[in-house]
């Protein structure tokens, strides 16, 4: 849809002289601007996307489902440190420091679920990533720890 005027040239004949859009008068800068801000929003979602709990959420499970899989008889592994199981830990489970995970790969069972458990959830995805690095399949780790477990009131025990 272009729009024509006509233009007397100075033979005074008509000449179809094409009319200037108004969209086309932003000064060049003003468009690298535009395009330079829709680069930066889109790789800002495409990052959120990427670190948002979701993209996490087949690799870390609640301490409800954690205690279904307890129930099970799938294979808990406390990464806390000495002092913190003392304190308290979940019964029947298999305590390696995360420190000492990588020596100790030969404790932890390859053929069945493996819950890596902590006291907030942050050393059991470290634990959790150990042990698929090296080879593992089917590890889980435990959001919010056994401090969240012991506020649920699942069962804990205390000592060696």
């Amino acid at each position: 849809m272009s729009k024509h005027r006509k233009k007397k040239t100075a033979a005074g004949r008509s000449k179809s002289v094409r009319a200037k859009r108004t969209t086309n008068n932003l000064p060049v800068w003003v468009w690298v601007a535009i395009g330079l801000a829709i680069l930066v929003v889109t790789a800002g979602v495409f990052l959120w996307q990427q670190g948002t709990p979701a993209a996490q959420t087949d690799l870390e499970i609640s301490v409800e489902q954690a205690y279904e899989y307890y129930q099970e008889g799938a294979f808990l592994l406390d990464v806390r440190q000495p002092e913190e199981w003392e304190e308290y830990h979940i019964p029947n489970t298999t305590w390696i420091p995360l420190g000492e995970l990588s020596s100790r790969l030969d404790e932890v069972p390859q053929d069945q679920k493996i819950v890596v458990v902590c006291r907030t959830g942050n050393r059991s995805q470290e634990g959790r990533e150990i042990l698929l690095d090296a080879g593992w399949k089917d590890v889980l780790s435990m959001e919010g720890g056994v401090s969240n477990w012991r506020a649920a009131g699942y069962p804990v025990t205390n000592g060696q």
